[in-house]
């Protein structure tokens, strides 16, 4: 069973940045393609970033491009998300996920596991 634990949200000023990190477990993090989404309060589900198993792709959707940057390390089964520049419409619940294909996919469906979230505030 593969697991992923998310950390690093937090309530930050306009401005700022935050790491985000999601930890591996239960699994071999260089088998999976890994991405960032985020849902903030009465919003649906939105994509934010997302890596090939290698790391050599990436993907950014407008709303952050510039701002947040994915990046990962096999060898402690851990990816991360460098926020900067945060704006109170960065706001919500951040989740990791996990695609066993390697390959990076923007839809959240294509993804087979989930974190369980972490929460990032920014106040204006």
């Amino acid at each position: 069973q593969v697991n992923l634990a998310e950390s690093g949200g937090g309530l930050v000023q306009a401005g700022s940045y935050l790491r985000l990190s999601c930890v591996i477990s239960g699994g071999t993090a260089s088998n999976y393609a890994m991405a960032w989404f985020r849902q903030a309060p009465g919003k649906e589900r939105e994509f934010v970033a997302a890596i090939s198993w290698s790391g050599g792709l990436t993907s950014y959707p407008d709303s952050v491009k510039g701002r947040f940057t994915i990046s990962r390390d096999n060898a402690k089964n851990t990816v991360y998300l460098q926020m900067n520049s945060l704006k109170p419409e960065d706001t919500a619940v951040y989740y990791c996920a996990a695609d066993t294909s390697g390959i990076i996919a923007t839809r959240g469906h294509e993804y087979d596991y989930w974190g369980q979230g972490t929460q990032v505030t920014v106040s204006s």
